[in-house]
């Protein structure tokens, strides 16, 4: 494998950030990994015993937390603390008017039953700002429903335009709505931040499933309202844009992207094919997309007489853009990965250190890092509970009763 460097020394650009985590699994949770990895102070509350139900999924050894959990609970701490008991939710009410941002992922109403409410946070901290993720949003006929990410993906439009026409639409391999709508929920969260420092007043993230995925389906709409277009699924091209697809090679394939007209005229000089480029065929943008499927027969023809790593090398010295379709052990040992470290190692308490991707944009003055992997369940309890001014026998009795 190649050098992977541990990132270390950072602070991140929302230190002094404090932020209460409520809720489990994905969207939430991915929610406040964001605003951690930027180097927020993130208390996770879990429910005593089982934890997050986070910690069972993927692969784990033995009867230890998953690898998924160590990554989607890098930088928090954790706690727990039952919600559903009063006393529980009397800690939540004194972490939440030491937090700046609450990152919840209940159904819609949950928090209101528990007294745990924004109304009724923000009295007591009216610089609050709570995130609140859930499949269809707090408003509307369907607030209330349950709502997955593979729901919200079908309604927002996305899961019909995966895959190819001849069969049933298929998700992608990730947990993509969760993830659009903890990035959501976090660029609120963040621009949230502006105002508060102007009026000293938090409010309210409404992020739902459903929008998040719509909100990345471009003219979707618009095309059909305005010129009936109906978008279909196409498998590994998209209507119009060519070439631009996986190609065949002497060993195996490529992905080429040489849609745009200068660099279609690249590649057809590379292909040793200039005429292609003057061709009323595949001149301009337009035509490139009514001819799609010759033209992608004709790049196909030339790609499958060389060899992947041999095409990428040509393809990057005449301005093409050109890719593998890499897998993790690809990752691993790109020289551009490493150079970067895209990939970071890091120390972990239940054996080898763990490989993660690094916390992600970059900052020039203000770097991150991953501080810790996901902790052991409650492993911050007692720091949190005595920084609230409960003393030992007060934290024992808690335990007992079952609350944390």
């Amino acid at each position: 494998m190649g050098e992977v460097r541990t990132v270390s020394g950072a602070a991140g650009p929302l230190a002094g950030i404090r932020v209460l985590e409520l809720g489990q699994v994905i969207a939430g949770p991915y929610c406040a990994q964001l605003l951690g990895d930027l180097g927020a102070d993130v208390v996770k509350l879990e429910p005593p015993r089982a934890g997050d139900v986070l910690r069972q999924w993927g692969w784990r050894e033995g009867d230890g937390d998953s690898l998924w959990w160590k990554v989607a609970a890098r930088n928090k701490r954790s706690v727990t603390v039952d919600l559903r008991h009063v006393r529980g939710q009397e800690i939540a009410r004194r972490l939440a008017d030491q937090s700046d941002i609450v990152v919840e992922n209940f159904r819609p109403g949950t928090l209101e039953r528990w007294g745990l409410g924004y109304d009724e946070l923000a009295r007591t901290n009216p610089g609050l700002i709570m995130v609140r993720i859930s499949g269809f949003g707090q408003t509307g006929p369907y607030a209330h429903r349950a709502g997955y990410a593979a729901v919200g993906e079908a309604m927002g439009g996305l899961r019909r335009l995966i895959g190819f026409a001849d069969r049933p639409p298929p998700r992608a391999g990730v947990s993509l709505g969760d993830s659009l709508t903890g990035i959501m929920g976090a660029v609120g969260a963040l621009a949230a931040l502006h105002p508060r420092g102007q009026t000293g007043r938090g409010q309210v993230i409404d992020a739902s499933i459903y929008e998040s995925v719509l909100s990345i389906t471009e003219a979707l709409v618009p095309e059909w309202r305005r010129a009936g277009i109906r978008r279909a699924r196409t498998g590994t091209t998209l209507p119009g844009i060519a070439p631009s697809n996986i190609y065949p090679t002497a060993d195996g394939e490529i992905l080429i992207a040489a849609n745009q007209d200068t660099v279609f005229r690249r590649l057809a000089t590379l292909m040793d094919q200039d005429g292609l480029a003057d061709d009323p065929r595949f001149r301009d943008h337009r035509s490139r997309g009514e001819n799609m499927a010759e033209l992608d027969a004709t790049v196909g023809e030339w790609t499958r007489q060389a060899a992947t790593s041999a095409l990428l090398e040509q393809l990057a010295e005449a301005g093409v853009p050109a890719g593998r379709l890499y897998e993790p052990q690809d990752m691993v040992t790109d020289p551009h990965f490493i150079a970067r470290e895209s990939l970071v190692e890091v120390p972990d308490g239940d054996g080898d250190p763990v490989l993660m991707p690094r916390p992600f944009p970059r900052f020039s003055a203000t770097p991150t890092e991953v501080r810790w992997p996901g902790p052991e369940l409650g492993a911050d309890t007692g720091d949190i509970l005595r920084s609230l001014g409960l003393d030992q026998c007060e934290i024992e009795e808690l335990r007992a009763e079952g609350v944390v």
